[in-house]
């Protein structure tokens, strides 16, 4: 059985290692700057929600496990204050990974409409600069 060199697949060329790194990179990108605007949205819209819907969910759950009307002691204050957190956390958690996952379907789209074009592009680059 004949040993390949490590690192080399038979049919390969080194052309197809850089494409390959290409599109890894292009997915990178576009990934990091969905979590940007991801955050830069939760910035914007999501903290006032993540304030209501965190303290709502709290006072509901209290409401629920007491049976009744919840008196609002320093305990009760204090699991209030940590659903408005948790509340807060989730949705911007939600925010950044909604981001990443539309910006690395975005640098997919980009790709592939890139090597639609196919080399052309390239060559085009190149006799611009």
């Amino acid at each position: 059985m004949k040993e390949w060199p490590k690192g080399e697949i038979p049919g390969e060329s080194k052309e197809v290692d850089v494409m390959k790194e290409k599109n890894m990179e292009m997915m990178r990108t576009g990934m990091k700057v969905g979590a940007v605007l991801g955050g830069l949205v939760f910035l914007v819209f999501g903290i006032v929600p993540g304030f209501h819907y965190g303290g709502f969910a709290a006072i509901m759950l209290l409401t629920k496990l007491i049976g009744g009307p919840v008196e609002f002691t320093l305990l009760t204050r204090m699991i209030v204050v940590f659903g408005i957190l948790l509340g807060i956390l989730s949705l911007g958690s939600l925010s950044i990974v909604l981001g990443s996952v539309l910006g690395t379907l975005s640098g997919v789209i980009v790709n592939a409409l890139g090597a639609l074009k196919g080399e052309d592009v390239e060559e085009e680059m190149v006799r611009h600069t």
